[in-house]
């Protein structure tokens, strides 16, 4: 269940992102509403993954699937560029979560 909780909580780190960007610096109302409400969301599910998971691991698949996230979301959804180096760098990064995750015992 701490993995699920974690999953989300990465999720909701993406969403917090993508409104904070589009709350224009917090001068959004409803924008800068739904990235309050979301990255306390995330926050919380964060804090409860970790009763169960180590917080290196936790802490880090969080961040990896909140930056995964991000990046896949402003290429899709806001056109940013997509280079080798860019994907590249991605895949890394998944490819380290994936081993945190393998590694972790839980």
């Amino acid at each position: 269940m701490s993995w699920i909780l974690l999953f989300i909580a990465g999720l909701l780190e993406v969403a917090w992102a993508a409104g904070l960007k589009t709350s224009e610096g917090f001068t959004r109302f409803w924008p800068s509403v739904f990235t309050i409400v979301t990255a306390l969301g995330s926050f919380v599910l964060l804090a409860m993954a970790m009763r169960q998971l180590p917080l290196g691991t936790a802490y880090a698949v969080w961040t990896g699937i909140g930056a995964v996230g991000a990046f896949i979301f402003g290429i899709v959804m806001m056109g940013e560029a997509v280079t080798a180096a860019r994907v590249g760098s991605a895949v890394l990064i998944v490819v380290g979560l994936i081993g945190l995750k393998l590694s972790s015992g839980h």
